[in-house]
């Protein structure tokens, strides 16, 4: 079977985002499926590609909007309006579709594209219509799209995630209707899509390799959190805790938030500390007590979540953070009144500092997530009628 991976970012040797980790990991599977993989999209500028001999990238593109300048920014939206696209579109727009459609007949013959999100998709989504396709919607991003607008800081911004929601609305629906079946990363964007007949649900690893974890780890912070802070969703949640869990704990405990932040609340405590990006982010979880889970917005699964759990240290949890994932480790507990959440907070600092040990074997979690993952792969590509050369007990 041969399938080419189609996707705004080409999936990289070093993963740091939620959204390269998951392209990774689904990557690295399709392979452990025995299947003849190409890929190709775009490449973070300082990356490298994970499977760089089948790889097609289309140059070096940075993405992110808190890394690229004012007049970039007004340039893609320009290039939106002018297009009748999305914004996260339009970034693609970097090259043309003859290009896209040059490298595929290059390609040729091959039994089925995957679509990987909405952005490459959309920009080119009357090249890849005319293929048999596998759709893969990391979230609902029409409904992150309308939080954001209601969350947004004045009209302008609100009136341009409300553009963003419509035309993503209407991308989503032909992207699924297109589609001969459907991954998603959470259960609950299947009844949302309104696609529960033609999808099942990739549950996630942040890696296929076992997870490893130091003896003897020495705690530094009492509480810690890690996240790309500069995601609308992600950031509300961190707001949340900041304004709604902090002014209820122990002035003593040491807070520490890892990530590019951007601009920091002014009633933040002096126990909160704020360390940027940190060279390890699991060296980081390692030497916190316990992880807060904090997520109130967004769709999708939450990678950080996942990270935890296959870690298996403690966490207190929402609901939210802990979408698409039904098996929840013991040592996490669920909350969602703020003070009930800060309760346990404590509850967790307090049990470390008397000596008990709180950490549990991650890697039972991970197993479970990983055969799950691979299972629903192939469940996947049957329904799509990609039948022929599924390895049998890959991993």
């Amino acid at each position: 079977m041969k399938l080419i991976f189609l996707s705004s970012l080409v999936p990289v040797k070093n993963p740091k985002s939620g959204y390269d980790i998951a392209n990774r990991v689904i990557v690295d599977g399709l392979y452990a499926l025995g299947i003849d993989l190409k890929i190709m999209g775009f490449l973070t500028p300082g990356e490298e590609p994970a499977y760089p001999d089948a790889t097609i990238v289309l140059g070096e593109l940075e993405v992110t909007n808190t890394k690229v300048s004012k007049l970039q920014k007004a340039r893609w939206l320009m290039k939106a309006v002018a297009e009748g696209m999305t914004v996260s579109s339009a970034k693609m727009l970097a090259v043309d579709a003859d290009v896209i459609r040059s490298n595929l007949d290059g390609l040729r013959p091959f039994d089925g594209l995957i679509l990987n999100s909405v952005q490459l998709a959309g920009a080119f989504f009357e090249v890849f219509s005319k293929e048999k396709t596998i759709f893969i919607a990391h979230n609902v991003e029409s409904a992150s799209a309308i939080k954001n607008a209601t969350a947004a800081a004045n009209g302008v911004s609100a009136f341009l995630f409300k553009r963003e929601a419509t035309l993503l609305d209407r991308l989503e629906t032909e992207l699924c209707a297109q589609a001969s079946h459907v991954w998603t990363l959470a259960d609950q964007d299947r009844i949302d899509l309104n696609i529960t007949q033609k999808s099942n649900m990739l549950p996630l690893v942040t890696s296929i390799k076992p997870v490893v974890r130091p003896a003897n780890q020495h705690v530094i912070y009492d509480i810690g959190t890690i996240g790309s802070w500069s995601w609308a969703a992600n950031r509300q949640g961190l707001d949340w805790f900041l304004s709604k869990i902090v002014p209820k704990l122990p002035n003593e405990y040491t807070i520490a938030i890892a990530g590019n932040i951007g601009n920091i609340r002014s009633d933040v405590p002096d126990n909160v500390k704020f360390l940027g990006r940190v060279e390890d982010a699991r060296e980081f979880c390692r030497r916190c007590a316990v992880i807060p889970l904090f997520s109130q917005e967004g769709t999708g699964v939450q990678l950080k979540t996942i990270e935890t759990f296959e870690l298996g240290l403690p966490a207190v949890a929402t609901q939210n953070a802990l979408r698409g994932i039904s098996d929840i480790p013991e040592n996490c507990f669920k909350v969602e009144d703020p003070y009930q959440f800060a309760d346990a907070l404590i509850d967790c600092v307090e049990r470390t500092k008397g000596g008990v040990n709180l950490h549990i074997d991650g890697n039972e979690f991970h197993q479970r997530q990983l055969d799950a993952l691979m299972s629903n792969l192939s469940v996947g590509l049957k329904a799509a009628n990609f039948l022929h050369d599924i390895k049998e007990g890959a991993l």
